[in-house]
């Protein structure tokens, strides 16, 4: 059997479907399920767990950290060994915040996961059973109704309609009606109706995986970094300003050079706002606690200033 990609199968008939499944519309045996599963995987997006001490080390990395590790290499250079520490101390600072509340996040919401774990209605062995939707495969006969969380891309087979928001997939507010041969998507939400389907793909391969995949590899610049890239870029401006200023001046004088560079490296450095991103962890922590006395749980602190960024939601 090959898997093909969910919108392939809007323009096959259903008896072409089932055949290219290898499957009836009595379903699958469970020793069949247990070889779609070996062969298929489970019916999840599974999300690489990442090494702490890297995850952890990764946070010194980046555009603000940059220009930290700058000033810490500035201030060794000028002989101010207290400063570079004091600076050192506040990107460590920033960085264990981050990782903490981070980590913290992810264990809670995997606990969330764990409990309000899909279920599903599934024809197995000619009869229906309640399974966790993780343990759907291609080919597995199911039944949707008013309420459920569709758990997988499947085609529905019988002679009914069923409206549905796909609002988590496409942006789009108002439920779409789904007829016999239409295909639903994993992780829309049934509003009314009740139909029983074929699945043609899960996990990764659904459209909703896809699109999960895509966010993985997303490497976005957060509006928190842009903000802090803006005051460095403007202080930078003004300290290079300055900085010609004094040269010419020190110049006229006949200020001995060497001077003249540690002036230089002390405007470069005072361009760079070293207590800025440790002020921005403690504030977005700050925020995440009350978030979370409300019910939302904030996985990645620079999250909420993306959020509170935005001018419409649509």
């Amino acid at each position: 059997m090959k898997l093909r990609n969910t919108p392939e199968y809007r323009e096959i008939s259903i008896e072409e479907a089932i055949g290219l499944l290898e499957t009836s519309t009595n379903g699958l045996t469970e020793s069949e399920a247990r070889k779609r599963v070996e062969r298929f995987g489970r019916n999840e997006v599974v999300e690489k767990e990442k090494n702490p001490i890297l995850d952890f080390l990764s946070r010194y990395w980046g555009p603000m950290p940059w220009l930290l590790e700058l000033a810490i290499v500035l201030s060794y250079i000028l002989g101010h060994y207290l400063e570079a520490m004091i600076i050192f101390g506040l990107l460590t600072i920033n960085a264990t915040i981050g990782f903490l509340h981070t980590r913290g996040s992810r264990r809670a919401l995997e606990l969330l996961k764990k409990r309000l774990a899909v279920k599903a209605r599934v024809l197995r062995d000619r009869e229906w059973v309640i399974r966790d939707a993780r343990e759907l495969v291609p080919g597995d006969i199911i039944a949707i109704g008013l309420g459920d969380l569709v758990p997988a891309d499947a085609k529905i087979v019988s002679d009914s309609e069923v409206s549905v928001d796909q609002s988590a997939l496409t942006g789009e507010s108002l439920p779409v009606s789904v007829y016999r041969s239409g295909i639903v998507y994993s992780s829309s939400i049934v509003k009314r109706g009740e139909a029983r389907c074929v699945v043609l793909n899960t996990g990764v391969n659904t459209y909703f995986g896809r699109a999960a995949e895509l966010v993985k590899i997303a490497k976005p610049t957060s509006h928190q970094e842009q903000i802090m890239m803006a005051v460095v870029k403007y202080m930078m401006y003004v300290s290079v300003a300055a900085l010609v200023l004094v040269g010419v001046d020190a110049t006229l004088v006949h200020t001995d050079i060497l001077s003249i560079l540690n002036l230089a490296l002390t405007f470069l450095m005072g361009a760079v706002p070293v207590a800025l991103p440790a002020v921005f962890a403690v504030v977005l922590a700050v925020g995440a606690i009350e978030l979370a006395k409300k019910g939302a749980l904030v996985t990645r602190l620079d999250s909420i200033e993306d959020a509170a960024s935005m001018d419409i939601l649509a």
